[in-house]
């Protein structure tokens, strides 16, 4: 397989989904190095995901140390919320997932383009056939 790197993301829109059960994806077109582009699609959880296993992964530049060297950008919070409101709360962090997205890949390589970062805005089979609703 051609090693490739991630060049720009942009989350672009949120879709709510049935199977395998009620959520919300956010949509995210992917640029990489190859001059391919592709939409995938991520749950919350999965961004939450993610910034676990960067802040694990690089303390120091996590801020664990010193709060003031922290330069990986903060995900936003998870949210506790009614029934009623989870469509406004998804489409309230499309703008912050997004600015985060862009703050992560204007780091240092060694972030930017580390295993887990480049795992998470791989194309992945269910990306490739997304379920109609």
């Amino acid at each position: 397989m051609q090693f490739r790197t991630v060049l720009e993301v942009k989350v672009v829109d949120v879709q709510k989904r049935r199977n395998p059960s009620k959520h919300y994806a956010y949509l995210i077109n992917v640029t990489y190095s190859d001059s391919t582009s592709h939409v995938i699609y991520r749950r919350y959880s999965k961004f939450f995901d993610l910034q676990m296993q960067i802040l694990d992964k690089f303390p120091v530049e996590g801020g664990q140390n010193d709060p003031k060297k922290r330069i990986i950008p903060f995900l936003p919070g998870k949210v506790l919320f009614r029934r009623s409101q989870v469509r406004d709360v998804a489409v309230k962090r499309l703008k912050h997932l997004d600015d985060y997205c862009r703050a992560l890949m204007r780091l240092p390589n060694q972030i930017s383009q580390s295993e887990e970062v480049l795992r998470f805005f791989e194309t992945k089979a269910e990306d490739l056939n997304p379920p109609k609703e």
